[in-house]
């Protein structure tokens, strides 16, 4: 069970936004299921911040250990986590719709499918979401900024998980609409 293996890692003794890191990848995976996501993108969800992220630098397995996640998830889900883990955010977030991504990893910028850019938008939405639900100072702080990114990300967004962008961010205001 994977949520054994987060535990094995220590991700219950790390701190993040609303308790633990695996409270939140936990809730992260839940949230994405009430959208109707696949199977693979849950899992992915549950453990996005595997190899760290480039908001959140903690990793739980180093990215010379991709093999050992994907026997665990399977090989769809870990591309989905080495993808979302692998964002440079300032060079491919405001051009993710549009195609062009940068591998923080390895500098490489490409063009990603679209399958791959929703992907990516969706477990955005969902990590992003469940933060500024938990956390009122962060709702607060980085809303309108959420709102505007989520916005952009809108035509690669399910409609469930937009959905959840309007209600969670109903009293945000967008600093550039």
């Amino acid at each position: 069970m994977i949520v054994d293996y987060i535990r094995m890692l220590g991700g219950d003794r790390i701190e993040h936004p609303g308790g633990t890191l695996l409270a939140h990848l936990s809730r992260v995976e839940a949230l994405l299921e009430t959208w109707g996501a696949r199977p693979e993108l849950r899992s992915a969800g549950q453990c996005h911040a595997f190899y760290g992220t480039d908001g959140f630098a903690t990793a739980l397995l180093p990215l010379d250990r991709r093999a050992e996640l994907a026997g665990r998830i399977g090989v769809d889900a870990e591309r989905i986590v080495y993808f979302y883990a692998s964002c440079d955010r300032a060079a491919s977030h405001g051009t993710l719709v549009d195609g062009t991504f940068r591998d923080r990893f390895t500098g490489r910028t490409y063009r990603p499918t679209e399958a791959e850019r929703r992907d990516f938008a969706e477990l955005t939405a969902a990590n992003e979401l469940d933060i500024v639900k938990i956390d009122p100072q962060a709702h607060a702080r980085w809303g309108a900024a959420l709102l505007d990114l989520l916005t952009g990300f809108r035509p690669l967004l399910s409609p469930p998980a937009w959905a959840e962008c309007e209600r969670v961010l109903a009293n945000t205001k967008a600093s550039s609409r």
